[in-house]
């Protein structure tokens, strides 16, 4: 099956096309004069997305992304957060590299079942996922080779509402990949990456999905795909939800 990247769907003018690197890289959601930078696009836009810089990009009017190729000093912000982010990411002299000598060459895989890296990303729920978020910034920002490695949640986490007559409502939103910062491993012939994952007497197709954290790759499986029963198709489903079967 031949599957687009969301990331090759929308172009940005030439002067400021590496907005949708820094997009797609969460390195930005703990680099403040990032956030900034997007914040300055559009205020109102900003926090109608929740803070989601690939969603604002997408949905900012195109008069206003032709305006700020006149604003001098957005260009000039713009400028400066490329260039940091170019340094950060081509850094060969961080931390590990200078005490752990040893270890170039080789990856360390980290595996969680949530990761609270940003909340444009709503594969997490608590303690557990913010600390595993903040372990992938602090490898990233130590030049730790981690790779993280959880799920990929279409409906997240449950959403807690109250009603109208003040009953708590817990809601399961169906999550919008297509806007945020997360892009489909691909394999050969632009098809979508599937594993075969051995599970009781059969086997589940898993797909893969890739989410930058600064310096450290995120990938989710995801098993929401053709091909796989009802039933393994829920598997990835919701983040702690189901019975214990489930489970």
């Amino acid at each position: 099956m031949v599957m687009s990247d969301p990331y090759h769907d929308w172009n940005l003018p030439a002067r400021v096309a590496r907005l949708k690197d820094l997009s797609y890289n969460l390195w930005w959601s703990w680099r403040p004069e990032a956030r900034t930078l997007f914040k300055e696009i559009d205020r109102t836009l900003w926090a109608e997305t929740y803070h989601n810089p690939v969603k604002l990009l997408r949905k900012c009017p195109p008069q206003r992304i032709q305006a700020l190729l006149d604003d001098q000093s957005f260009l000039a912000r713009y400028d400066v957060a490329v260039a940091d982010f170019d340094r950060y990411m081509s850094a060969s002299n961080t931390w590990f590299a200078k005490n752990q000598p040893e270890m170039k060459g080789k990856t360390i895989g980290y595996f969680s079942a949530e990761f609270g890296v940003h909340n444009s990303l709503r594969i997490y729920s608590g303690g557990l996922g913010i600390l595993a978020g903040d372990h992938c910034k602090s490898a990233s920002d130590l030049g730790v080779p981690l790779v993280g490695v959880g799920f990929m949640y279409p409906q997240g986490y449950v959403q807690q509402k109250i009603s109208a007559d003040g009953w708590q409502q817990n809601v399961y939103e169906p999550a919008d990949w297509d806007n945020s910062p997360v892009r489909p491993v691909l394999g050969p012939s632009s098809g979508r990456m599937l594993l075969d994952i051995p599970l009781g007497r059969g086997a589940v197709k898993v797909a893969v999905w890739r989410v930058q954290v600064g310096r450290v790759p995120l990938y989710l499986m995801d098993t929401n795909v053709d091909g796989n029963s009802p039933q393994d198709r829920e598997i990835s489903g919701r983040l702690y939800g189901g019975d214990r079967t489930m489970r």
